[in-house]
């Protein structure tokens, strides 16, 4: 009977978890609009931006579901300025199978939080590489395409491994990972979304350049 009793209780626990997870997603947010950033220290949410970039957003999604960025590196981190990820080789020279992206550049700024696509020289040269801010960059604004914002744990963003000060290429030995990236569609567990964790909080250090 014991036996019983605590399996019916375990039986009520996990349902009520399930449930818990499943109810966390605010109405009225388009989950197919939103990608969930696993780190080291915490979860990431990012407001995408298919009004600003289409095409980027699409391939955006379509990595994430391929599992593309899943233990991928933030090779290159420059306190005060960005954090860059999306090269499976960890060089900062690799990228996806797929072509390249023309640019699709807007008048959105460059500010703490905002998610942009790594580029080349060549403006049309967008693939699988992105960064995120650590604090405004306005003189990326028009050159980069933006597609994306974080809206929820941006003090994880700000816990990812730097890069050596005195190293102005801003690569980093023995990197962090992106432990998962996916479509909030996709995903269970929203609570990040309700989370009362502030989003932005100043970055002090100093500034590097692109």
């Amino acid at each position: 009977m014991r036996f019983l009793v605590k399996a019916a209780l375990a039986f009520t626990f996990a349902l009520w978890v399930m449930g818990k997870s499943w109810a966390q997603a605010p109405a009225g947010i388009n989950l197919e609009d939103i990608l969930y950033l696993d780190l080291k220290s915490g979860r990431v949410a990012i407001q995408l931006r298919p009004d600003l970039a289409p095409k980027h957003v699409a391939r955006i999604r379509k990595l994430a579901r391929e599992g593309f960025y899943d233990g991928v590196v933030w090779h290159r981190v420059i306190a005060g300025f960005m954090a860059q990820t999306g090269d499976p080789t960890g060089t900062g020279t690799g990228g996806s199978s797929y072509p390249d992206l023309p640019a699709e550049f807007s008048s959105e700024p460059f500010v703490r939080g905002t998610v942009g696509m790594a580029r080349t020289s060549d403006p049309n040269s967008g693939n699988s590489q992105f960064f995120i801010c650590f604090d405004e960059a306005p003189f990326l604004n028009g050159k980069y395409t933006v597609w994306g914002k974080v809206i929820r744990g941006m003090e994880h963003v700000d816990a990812i491994k730097k890069g050596d000060p005195g190293d102005r290429s801003g690569m980093v030995d023995d990197p962090d990972k992106i432990l998962k990236m996916v479509v909030a569609t996709d995903a269970k567990d929203h609570s990040v979304l309700t989370s009362t964790q502030p989003s932005a909080e100043p970055e002090t250090q100093t500034r590097g350049s692109f």
